[in-house]
């Protein structure tokens, strides 16, 4: 019985840990900064590659802005457009102009703050996105665990964004997080909605049925793009992807 509490409390421990530590499976699976990402390209060849982009990205060419290194076609592009309850990403704007006139199908994401009011990140987001026919649904980012509140109320917090983004768009929204926050936090209690998973994991060869959107990697080569860029294969081809679409 003794051995079992302990074995409780450290398995917790490192749950936590984890995540008040601001450790995110790009950490935690540091190993996998050396995967053969075109093998895990070829494994998916069948489905549409994309990726995603925020203020991060500061120097890109959009007119050689058309495949990952390789040769795999780019078929969509995330975008950041919000943090928080009032920080905007500098280049939103920007980036979702130049990524529609490429012909790419695009999607906006907010990252959330769980230390700051729910509704009023939804705000923040409603202000700054405007979604039509053919875009993503609106995505909503959690990475990191509350410092001032529980879990519980957490969950609460993050209900209140989806169903007041939902209530505006009149999409369900998708949401982005590690697998490990997924598996700890989300599966359970939002498992009507779609999920944008993020596994860097060198073993992780296939895409989990469960998952719509999966990101392997943030040390992809985009010619156009200085530095590295998250890399996402969607689950489905190009055409099953219009029904994850608004309509």
């Amino acid at each position: 019985m003794l051995l079992s509490i302990i074995v409780l409390i450290y398995s917790q421990k490192k749950i936590i840990a984890r995540y008040l530590g601001f450790t995110t499976d790009k950490i935690i699976y540091a190993e996998a900064r050396s995967m053969p990402i075109d093998k895990v390209l070829d494994t998916h060849i069948e489905k549409s590659f994309g990726i995603d982009l925020s203020e991060y990205q500061d120097k890109i060419d959009w007119a050689k802005v058309k495949e990952i290194e390789g040769g795999y076609p780019i078929e969509f592009i995330f975008i950041r457009a919000t943090a928080g309850s009032n920080k905007v990403d500098k280049k939103f704007k920007k980036y979702w102009l130049r990524a529609k006139e490429k012909g790419f199908v695009v999607g906006a994401y907010h990252y959330y703050r769980p230390n700051e009011n729910s509704i009023e990140q939804a705000e923040n987001f409603i202000k700054q996105v405007t979604l039509i026919e053919g875009d993503f649904p609106p995505v909503l980012d959690i990475e990191k665990l509350p410092k001032t509140q529980s879990i519980k109320r957490l969950k609460v917090g993050l209900k209140r964004w989806l169903e007041k983004v939902e209530a505006h768009y009149g999409v369900k929204p998708i949401i982005y997080s590690s697998e490990s926050y997924y598996e700890d936090f989300l599966k359970d209690d939002f498992e009507d909605y779609p999920f944008w998973i993020a596994n860097y994991t060198a073993f992780y060869k296939q895409i989990d049925s469960e998952w719509s959107i999966w990101q392997l990697t943030e040390n992809g080569k985009i010619p156009g793009i200085k530095g590295t860029v998250d890399i996402n294969i969607y689950n489905g081809t190009s055409i099953t992807m219009k029904d994850l679409l608004i309509k």
